[in-house]
């Protein structure tokens, strides 16, 4: 369903008992394997990640937030609204163009998913609870990583496993940088192996794609967005949705954050807990 939506947000504790709950922080853990990282200085030092997690508490959701910054720049973070509200967070840090060129971004947020299903077990969590979310470039890796499965599928994962994802503001087409490393301007779309648009399948994770308005988004960001929805619906797709946030432009975090909640919970109230995940 593609709604618009108006509204003004003060949110507490979408989670029951959110308020009392206590947290803990870990940081910098390397997600690539120890003779990857011996091997490539850059890996070692960029590809890390920092856990978010309740205290005392079994088979919690998580969200694997991927940060924005165009795939040039920006570093992981915990969002502030996100604390506190009962669920693991894993923010991820990955590389950045021009030090790398694609596809190694996409096999960054790959190795760090394939982590997080390996070892979030082991803080609590519950590897048939991981949600990816993320905004702009953090949007466009939740979603090359649900459509396309081959990214996933090199570390015995498939993507269909994903319990749900809601990108920000994320590319559907290639993205611009990635279009910048071919020469192609970030005004001329493309529509390549790139693209989650280029991998539409009925059979994809749940989404919820959320975007600013698309009088104020970036070069047409709602419009792809809306044209990946409609794509989605035509090839059999049942469980999408695409939410527009009227008079919000592209820096829409922190009023999207609790569409996200609301829709973690929904989606994580259907699922059952596996005792051998």
């Amino acid at each position: 369903m593609i709604k618009k939506i108006i509204f003004a947000l003060l949110f507490v504790g979408l989670f029951s008992g959110a308020s009392a709950q206590q947290y803990q922080l870990i940081t910098d853990l390397p997600y690539y394997k120890e003779e990857v990282r011996q091997a490539d200085e850059y890996i070692n030092r960029q590809c890390r990640l920092d856990l978010y997690l309740p205290k005392g508490v079994k088979d919690f959701p998580v969200i694997v937030w991927f940060h924005a910054g165009g795939l040039t720049s920006g570093s992981k973070e915990i969002p502030e609204a996100l604390k506190n509200q009962q669920v693991g967070v894993v923010s991820v840090q990955y590389r950045f163009h021009p030090q790398v060129t694609a596809p190694q971004y996409i096999e960054d947020a790959a190795a760090a998913v394939a982590w997080v299903f390996d070892n979030i077990q082991n803080y609590g969590g519950q590897p048939n609870r991981i949600f990816l979310s993320g905004h702009s470039a953090g949007g466009y890796l939740d979603l090359m990583l649900g459509m396309d499965k081959k990214w996933l599928a090199v570390h015995g994962i498939d993507a269909d496993q994903i319990a749900g994802m809601v990108p920000f503001s994320g590319h559907t087409i290639t993205h611009f940088t990635i279009r910048k490393e071919m020469g192609i301007a970030g005004e001329q779309p493309l529509i390549d192996q790139y693209a989650p648009l280029f991998h539409v399948r009925a059979g994809a994770p749940p989404i919820l794609l959320i975007t600013g308005d698309r009088e104020k988004e970036l070069l047409g960001r709602y419009e792809e967005n809306a044209y990946f929805y409609r794509m989605m619906k035509v090839n059999g797709a049942r469980n999408i949705d695409l939410l527009e946030m009227q008079g919000y432009g592209h820096g829409m975090v922190y009023p999207a954050i609790p569409l996200l909640l609301q829709q973690v919970k929904d989606w994580n109230r259907k699922i059952k807990t596996s005792p051998n995940p």
